[in-house]
């Protein structure tokens, strides 16, 4: 009974998300983005040495096809979440992502990023997509530009969409983005 009490433990620790807090990454050391879970840092060094400050890809997960990703180039230990990017590179970081979500989703799109605590990357990245029909269902907060989305208590993600007068601003869930079409 001890065994499979023990593997049990051992198979939930693999089932369960690293938090971006725990990122191996080190962009010193080449091998460690190797890692699957620095793969978003690894791109994020290749873009760093064409001078971008943002870039986009789309989501590498076979469960999410609508999906594209807005990333900032700056990574590493401190900067994993929104909180730890100065107010300007989160401004530009939102604006990015705006744009391109109004090119790929005009009309229809949302923003989500997941909290820090369960993210599968330690990379931040905002994901950029359709919003579900009827996925507004909590009370948000309007604000009228990219300076004025707050920045998300610790353990908890942010949605935001196009609303009359400005961005409708959503924390009020640790995973953010199922309310975007996959």
């Amino acid at each position: 009974m001890l065994r499979v009490g023990v593997f049990v433990l051992l198979l939930a620790g693999l089932a369960s998300p690293r938090a971006a807090g725990d990122c191996a990454c080190d962009h010193l050391n080449a091998a460690t983005l190797a890692d699957p879970d620095c793969s978003l840092c690894r791109e994020a060094e290749n873009h760093a040495a064409r001078g971008d400050t943002i870039f986009f890809v789309r989501d590498a997960s076979p469960r999410k096809p609508n999906r594209t990703l807005a990333l900032p180039v700056a990574h590493g230990k401190g900067q994993q979440d929104l909180a730890h990017l100065a107010p300007e590179q989160r401004t530009m970081l939102w604006k990015a992502a705006i744009a391109k979500a109004q090119e790929l989703w005009p009309g229809q799109w949302g923003l989500a990023v997941n909290s820090p605590t369960v993210r599968t990357q330690c990379h931040l990245h905002v994901h950029i997509g359709k919003l579900n029909d009827g996925a507004d269902e909590s009370m948000g907060r309007l604000v009228a530009t990219p300076e004025e989305i707050p920045v998300p208590p610790n353990g908890v993600g942010i949605w935001l969409h196009a609303a009359p007068g400005g961005l409708h601003v959503h924390m009020d869930r640790e995973i953010s983005e199922p309310v975007l079409m996959r």
